[in-house]
């Protein structure tokens, strides 16, 4: 899944704005009973790699993604396990984060 978001910050305040808001914004990209835990994060250059586990009660899955920054957008690659897309439909997501990624650089 795919998200590209464009922006006026240029490169360094758009990426100051995802790294000092990279938790609450990929742990906002959760719906229903779904948890995130173990957030991880590297940065290197304007590209961040992340990883993170989504949790529904017994049943945990590690998401990998990837965040890249340029001058003009945002792109965030991330992929959903099977598991937890029968629990997040991936319209569903990408619309959320696509609409929190926005606000974000947008405020």
């Amino acid at each position: 899944m795919r998200v590209t978001v464009s922006h006026n910050k240029g490169l360094q305040g758009a990426t100051k704005i995802v790294n000092d808001s990279a938790d609450q914004l990929l742990a906002g990209a959760a719906t229903g009973p779904v948890q995130i835990t173990d957030m991880q994060r590297h940065w290197e250059g304007s590209t961040m790699d992340f990883s993170f586990r989504g949790r529904m009660g017994f049943l945990s899955s590690e998401i990998k993604g990837k965040v890249f920054v340029t001058e003009q957008d945002v792109t965030i690659d991330v992929e959903l396990p099977g598991i937890l897309k029968q629990f997040m439909p991936e319209e569903k997501v990408k619309a959320q984060l696509e609409t929190r990624v926005r606000g974000l650089l947008n405020a």
